[in-house]
């Protein structure tokens, strides 16, 4: 069964690694549907005899894992990789502005 681990990085981006061994990069698709990564792979494999006319050996593998993203995610940035069979996504978080600072006035009478 792959394995997920999610985790910050210096409060700066969001890392998503999925531990995918046996499946390629063109098994595995990545999307932002809202503010939802979605991570899904599938993996069909076929053995057949030449000599017959009939499947000899059928698998199927499948992965699938939705992950809500933080209000502060910075959608368009985020960066997928994949060796190894370890998929590691990378949201960055948008830098927000500093909080503003209310001088109070006093009122005199």
């Amino acid at each position: 069964m792959p394995t997920t681990d999610v985790y910050t990085e210096e409060d700066k981006r969001l890392i998503v690694e999925a531990h995918l061994p046996n499946f390629d990069e063109k098994d595995v698709e990545v999307r932002v549907d809202g503010d939802i990564l979605e991570l899904r792979a599938e993996k069909h494999e076929q053995e057949k005899d030449k000599t017959k006319k009939y499947v000899v050996r059928e698998s199927s593998s499948s992965f699938y894992r939705r992950i809500r993203l933080p209000e502060i995610a910075d959608k368009d940035a985020i960066d997928a990789d994949m060796k190894d069979g370890l998929l590691k996504v990378v949201v960055p978080f948008r830098q927000l502005p500093e909080p503003k600072k209310i001088v109070i006035k006093s009122q005199k009478k």
